[in-house]
């Protein structure tokens, strides 16, 4: 497989990480059909085993997704800036402090935006507090898997 392909692969899993952020698009579908893509064009045990690796953690998120209340992020005041400051600050978070530092950049992210938006800590903390409830946890638990799926892909490519 060229680098061409190899980078629209990346393109593909980047449009992926966006798309979980956006309702209505099929976010987490993307970056795995971008490692499907891949495992068939690049036939080798290590591509084959991230391909199911990352069918296991995509199945897994949406185990978890039914578990959690529907998401109810537009009605809660959230906005598209504020998924924005979220997806960065997940996205920063996943390479700063592998994987885990994914959550910690996701909410404060949020509570960056808030807190830039409102002024203060008090408002910002309890805006944070209702964007999860109302639907935040849906998101962050399939943005991380994603993540979770890109970092594996990504290290099976430069490693691998």
């Amino acid at each position: 497989m060229g680098v061409w392909e190899l980078l629209l692969v990346g393109v593909v899993i980047l449009l992926g990480l966006v798309g979980v952020l956006v309702p209505g698009l099929p976010g987490s579908w993307l970056v795995w059909s971008a490692v499907l893509w891949w495992a068939l064009s690049y036939p080798q045990p290590l591509s084959w085993a991230v391909l199911v690796a990352s069918t296991a953690v995509l199945l897994l998120s949406r185990a978890i997704r039914w578990m959690l209340p529907p998401r109810r992020l537009h009605e809660s005041g959230a906005t598209t800036r504020m998924a924005v400051y979220a997806g960065g600050g997940s996205f920063l978070g996943f390479f700063l402090v592998p994987v885990v530092g994914a959550v910690a950049g996701f909410i404060g992210g949020i509570y960056l935006c808030e807190r830039l938006r409102l002024g203060g800590h008090g408002p910002a903390k309890a805006s944070v507090r209702t964007a999860m409830r109302a639907g935040g946890w849906s998101v962050l638990t399939e943005l991380f898997a994603c993540l979770l799926i890109m970092g594996a892909w990504l290290g099976a490519v430069v490693w691998g």
